[in-house]
């Protein structure tokens, strides 16, 4: 062997790098199902969080439509206003260019009205057939929380506010950055204690980076990308990618080499390669071939990264007889959201490619059958301010996120809108609103959907009993 293979190379650092690849997820599934078995798991359901990195703006998202409301909002962001007028494709916030809703609890809101932009054209057809809703300003808590206890008891605050790298990890695992395990992941962990897929490395499964959202205690997430298992260089670390250099001759023997499990080396550290690389290449082979053996969908999804990654999904769902799978737990992702300056302009387009995206995946999962027993939603860092810092806007809290499926309430918007407006009992300041409706409330749906029982929603969600029942959206 190569020095470059044997230099300052330890068992730790190597199965760190694998952790979170297919031979990550093949390891923590070799440790098999433990406990108790509970989860109700008949059938086929899977989650999809689309995580919209860099905090989305849910007031560029879900609009004030009734003139009161409308009016306030536009004075608010006057320069959005103007800047939106000029746009080449026609203004996208103008009260007559939106697209109004009509949800089933409208009574709920009194004399308010609201819309999507119209670059959301798909996800409002979903809307009014009952396929998507809205949860309204839902995000991290400790506990229910108004503007008052807010300034006057910080110990009520969730930690590190306003940081995306904690936000986003306040969101996919209920602590800032450091956090060992996702709710997500939990949710898997539960599928796979109840022995809900025959081959537990594709419980938890990625098309972006890894995340905590879907690192278990049994289960670690499967890495792939819209074209299918990571090759080798991909799981091995980066010491040993910069060796082969690509080279197919030397990626052979590597492979070859490290996964001799038969020769039972005395080498701890030989032993854990060579079995974690086995399991790596037997779950690479079988989701390739899974794959490969998956009829092409009628439905076209949109030419983006987002458009491939959704589209991988909907691959992976199509074949789950063959992958042995009743319950997976998904993770996408798209970024561009940290609207510092020019959002009138980039906020449309980002918009359009979430509306085609998912609009395509949904229409995918209904010509496999399958859209009544799969749930999207979307999640960010944290919502903006309603006030402007020139041509953007800058980090918030509480944010409006979607929520997609065939078997969900829609057609309605759950939880509480804030006024649009400033210093009302929400705002902490320039309508950097608090939320009314917790992250754990907004998974505990999902999870109960998914077959949870009450313990182990309990143990994914350990400060679900702080708040009051979520609100029911599936």
């Amino acid at each position: 062997m190569s020095n470059a293979f044997n230099a300052r190379m330890d068992r730790r650092t190597f199965l760190r790098g694998i952790s979170a690849s297919a031979a990550g997820a093949s390891l923590m599934s070799a440790l098999g199902p433990i406990g108790a078995q509970a989860a109700n798991v008949g059938g086929y359901k899977a989650i999809v969080c689309l995580f919209l990195k860099g905090g989305v703006d849910g007031h560029d998202l879900l609009l004030p439509y009734d003139q009161a409301s409308y009016n306030r909002y536009a004075d608010i962001r006057r320069t959005f206003m103007d800047a939106d007028s000029g746009l080449a494709d026609g203004p996208q916030r103008s009260r007559s260019a939106l697209l109004e809703l009509s949800p089933l609890n409208a009574a709920s809101f009194g004399s308010r009205s609201f819309a999507l932009p119209p670059s959301l054209g798909g996800i409002h057809s979903l809307f009014s057939a009952g396929r998507a809703s809205i949860m309204a300003n839902v995000g991290p808590l400790r506990t229910p929380i108004n503007a008052t206890q807010y300034r006057e008891n910080p110990g009520l605050r969730p930690k590190k506010l306003f940081s995306h790298n904690d936000q986003q990890s306040t969101w996919m695992a209920l602590e800032t950055e450091g956090v060992r395990f996702g709710w997500g992941g939990r949710f898997a962990d539960a599928a796979v204690v109840s022995n809900a897929n025959a081959q537990p490395a594709f419980s938890a499964m990625t098309f972006t980076g890894n995340e905590v959202f879907l690192s278990g205690e049994f289960v670690s997430q499967y890495k792939a990308s819209a074209k299918g298992a990571e090759d080798f260089r991909e799981i091995v670390s980066r010491r040993f990618r910069n060796a082969a250099q690509g080279d197919p001759a030397v990626e052979a023997a590597l492979v070859e080499h490290y996964s001799r499990s038969a020769d039972a080396p005395s080498n701890l550290f030989a032993r854990d390669v060579a079995s974690v690389a086995q399991r790596a290449y037997t779950a690479n082979a079988a989701f390739e071939d899974a794959i490969e053996t998956t009829p092409d969908f009628a439905t076209t999804f949109p030419n983006s990264g987002l458009g491939g990654q959704l589209g991988a999904v909907a691959r992976t769902i199509a074949a789950r007889g063959s992958l042995g799978a009743s319950r997976q737990v998904f993770m996408v992702a798209k970024g561009g959201y940290d609207t510092h300056g020019s959002q009138a302009t980039s906020l449309p387009g980002l918009h359009a490619d979430v509306d085609a995206s998912v609009t395509a995946f949904f229409a995918a999962l209904q010509e496999i059958g399958v859209e009544n027993d799969v749930l999207l939603f979307t999640a960010s860092d944290f919502g903006r301010t309603l006030t402007l810092n020139g041509s953007g806007t800058d980090h918030g809290w509480g944010n409006h996120h979607l929520i997609v499926g065939g078997s969900i309430d829609g057609g309605k918007i759950f939880g509480e809108v804030p006024p649009y407006d400033l210093d009302h009992e929400y705002d902490t300041g320039r309508g950097r609103i608090i939320p009314t409706t917790s992250v754990e409330q907004f998974a505990a749906p999902m999870g109960r959907w998914f077959g949870l029982s009450e313990s182990e929603l309990a143990t994914a969600l350990p400060n679900l009993s702080a708040f009051s029942s979520p609100p029911v959206f599936v």
